[in-house]
């Protein structure tokens, strides 16, 4: 099974056009927007140029054939780019909409007029055009994604970024509407906080996969010490970071059994990300950590939150699908000084390492390995996170509202030192203060997951437009809202 973040995007394509408009427009915008996905290495499902006149929809005759054309694609089809090269039908493409229920993404999309060309002959109308399809999607109830001007051009750079971003929201929805995650062991015992409610999960459309974490140490222990896949494994691990010379064979050799089963068991059922109990009972009862499982899967973009973090695990996926990038779970965890912006975001050892931005070490846990011995806590990922960009996302499930919930944002790592062992990643994040009192006010969990670079805007479109999960965008200018007066 090929999960949906590592599948090709692929986008139905529509043209719309009024017949008395010049139909010239209509077969360059459908080359150009071609021409665009295909450089973007994403794949369009459309019917021939021949289908219909001018190869656009613009009438209820053409809506209905692309309806048709678009239900027979239903299962390869993410989201709808909708195109403009004149004003367009709006009830012929409201209709095309309506009638194939795709329930994907639509990406409304129109032509700028040239200002020296706006004869009879040469006018497109597009601008208005827009309103009248935006104003029909309206009435309909049908969610749409603006470009960001109201116009652009087709063969344009900017219509090029938009549909790069389009297609990282439809790869988001498709992929969090579909997730399967998978819950490995009881949630750790002090962590109250990490509760969460599966049925509103399964609402919005993801699936929880669980497993005793008795079953997956017998799994890992009934593994042969020759087993192909266990060696190549060995291997793996370690080339994947730097190994203390203290470190023993066997250590590693149990690590390498433990991230073996967790692989089959992932694989066997499906999942896109996975929380597992990570303390104390695997140290006690096999004798390893299970950081650099997690790391691993990450780096594969199969996040992996520790401590049965399930809503962490789901929140990281969703940066996943969004960037294309490794995700971490951290804890909001220490101050930095009297720095009103800095804070600093830990964890053990969970860290993907190109989160990171550099080669990790790998050894052992190192507060657990204090109280119970280090030698039955290799696995452990540390390293301190490079500069740059990130974004900051967490989900959570309100039981007492009934809804799943969400807060966002951006920031940056920064490279202030700080003498911690484990995974350290110092941040910025602009008025911290406002969003820590959200955080607190607001029942959230002190885990957040973050991602290198900045894809806030992908990930509210998801979510909201969407998935319609309240969220609070820290620092965002919010969406205009109608004012309402209060006359009498």
């Amino acid at each position: 099974m090929t999960l949906t973040i590592r599948r090709k995007v692929c986008l139905g394509v529509v043209i719309g056009s009024r017949a008395f408009f010049s139909p010239a427009p209509c077969k360059a915008a459908r080359d150009e927007v071609l021409a665009q996905l295909e450089r973007l290495g994403i794949e369009a499902v459309t019917l021939p140029y021949e289908a219909t006149a001018n190869g656009a929809v613009q009438s209820i005759a053409d809506a209905e054939l692309y309806a048709a054309h678009f239900k027979e694609n239903r299962d390869r089809i993410d989201g709808l780019v909708i195109c403009l090269p004149n004003f367009g039908d709006e009830i012929a493409i409201a209709e095309l909409v309506n009638r194939a229920k795709l329930d994907v993404p639509i990406l409304l999309q129109a032509s700028n007029d040239e200002v020296d060309k706006v004869s009879v002959a040469e006018r497109r109308d597009a601008f208005c055009g827009k309103l009248s399809v935006s104003n029909n999607f309206w009435q309909y109830g049908i969610a749409f994604s603006e470009t960001t001007n109201h116009t652009c051009d087709t063969w344009g750079e900017e219509f090029g970024r938009d549909l790069d971003r389009f297609a990282r929201v439809c790869r988001t929805v498709r992929g969090l509407r579909n997730a399967r995650i998978g819950s490995i062991g009881a949630r750790t015992g002090a962590f109250q906080t990490m509760r969460y409610s599966e049925k509103l999960l399964q609402a919005s459309g993801l699936t929880v996969v669980t497993v005793d974490l008795s079953e997956m140490i017998g799994a890992a222990a009934a593994i042969p010490d020759a087993d192909p896949d266990l060696l190549a494994k060995i291997e793996k691990i370690k080339a994947y970071g730097t190994i203390p010379a203290h470190i023993q064979p066997g250590q590693i050799l149990k690590q390498a059994k433990w991230t073996l089963a967790v692989n089959r068991w992932i694989e066997e059922n499906g999942c896109d990300a996975s929380a597992i109990q990570c303390w104390r009972s695997l140290q006690d009862n096999f004798g390893c950590a299970t950081c650099v499982t997690m790391s691993m899967m990450g780096e594969e973009l199969m996040p992996s939150a520790c401590e049965v973090d399930v809503i962490g695990a789901v929140s990281m996926y969703a940066l996943a699908l969004a960037s294309g990038a490794p995700p971490a779970l951290l804890d909001w965890n220490n101050n930095y000084g009297y720095e009103q912006d800095l804070c600093v975001c830990t964890h053990c050892g969970n860290y993907p390492k190109s989160f990171i931005g550099d080669t990790p070490e790998i050894s052992e846990l190192d507060v657990l390995g204090a109280t119970i011995g280090k030698s039955k806590c290799f696995g452990a990922v540390k390293g301190k996170v490079k500069p740059g960009p990130m974004t900051y996302f967490r989900l959570s499930t309100d039981d007492r509202l009934g809804r799943v919930k969400c807060y966002l944002g951006q920031g940056e790592f920064t490279d202030h030192p700080f003498p911690m062992d484990g995974g350290i990643a110092v941040t910025r994040v602009p008025n911290l203060r406002k969003l820590m009192r959200f955080v607190s006010q607001n029942g959230f969990e002190h885990h957040v997951a973050m991602v290198r670079g900045h894809h806030a805007d992908v990930v509210e479109e998801a979510v909201t437009r969407y998935l319609g999960w309240p969220i609070y965008h820290h620092e965002a200018e919010p969406e205009p809202q109608l004012f309402i007066p209060n006359r009498f």
